[in-house]
């Protein structure tokens, strides 16, 4: 598993300079958005058919006492809908600040940076929220500001492209998400390649051998060709290491003891001491 991990590494390496071009074109694929977000598209869907039936009415000339009658829904939310207020896919919380921006945005360009003298000033204008909002949105801004052009274009590393592309999708952040639909967009061997990683896997997983020839050619056709390759030169060590009971788990665990043990007594000990602690005391 970890060589076929590793020759996925390699074949997201081989294709950065597809994926750097890709990730500047951040689109979203429904298909890879965690389990919150997609709860949110699919209402998106169910708000958008909401919003035909009330604007079709609008179409009619109804008015809007009218609509609210015949659709059941309150007289705000026709409105909203009547004014395109419902069209965001991904509805944030609307902040007690939203009103103030415009101000805040004026007295930080002056060069009033700090929150709670923000929260003062903005006291004084009607606002009745917490000085923790105002701090908040200070530091927010405050590190905005901090991040340069490089920052906002530099690309992952194709090790965190790898990782990414192979975990399960409710665990990315949004930002993640869309990164990954960005470059499988843009480079979709590469979800060809997963695929086949995957499928590799799954043999192991299952101790299988059955699907390993197809595999070779599927891999072979891919950015995998090299492992496969490798794998139908040595296809019965392959195989016996799939069906097989027995593994090298052991002998990897002896190494890493030797290791470990030879690594904590550098400079402090020859091999005698290092004979004694791995073998026992010789009689």
């Amino acid at each position: 598993m970890e060589n076929a991990s590793h020759a996925f590494l390699d074949a997201v390496r081989k294709s950065m300079r597809q994926i750097r071009s890709a990730v500047g074109a951040m689109t979203i694929n429904p298909a890879l958005l965690s389990a919150a977000e997609r709860l949110q598209y699919e209402g998106y869907f169910r708000r958008e058919e909401a919003n035909a039936a009330v604007l079709a009415l609008t179409q009619e000339g109804l008015p809007i006492k009218e609509i609210v009658r015949r659709t059941g829904n309150s007289r705000n939310l026709v409105r909203q809908i009547v004014r395109g207020q419902r069209n965001e896919i991904f509805r944030v919380r609307e902040s007690s600040l939203e009103g103030y921006l415009p101000w805040l945005d004026a007295e930080w360009s002056a060069g009033r940076r700090n929150g709670a003298e923000l929260w003062r000033r903005l006291r004084s204008q009607g606002f009745r929220g917490s000085l923790r909002v105002v701090t908040e949105w200070a530091t927010r801004r405050r590190r905005a500001e901090q991040i340069n052009a490089e920052t906002l274009g530099r690309i992952p590393l194709a090790r965190t492209i790898s990782r990414l592309m192979t975990v399960s999708r409710d665990t990315l952040t949004k930002a993640e998400t869309v990164t990954i639909a960005a470059v499988e967009a843009g480079v979709p061997a590469l979800i060809e390649a997963r695929e086949v990683v995957s499928a590799f896997h799954l043999m192991i997983r299952r101790k299988t051998d059955s699907d390993l020839c197809g595999w070779i050619e599927r891999g072979r056709a891919s950015l995998m060709a090299s492992f496969a390759n490798g794998v139908d030169r040595d296809i019965n060590a392959v195989r016996a290491a799939i069906t097989s009971g027995w593994s090298n788990g052991q002998t990897e665990g002896q190494i890493t003891k030797l290791k470990l043990v030879k690594r904590q007594m550098y400079g402090r000990g020859k091999l005698d001491l290092l004979q004694a602690r791995l073998i026992g005391a010789r009689p």
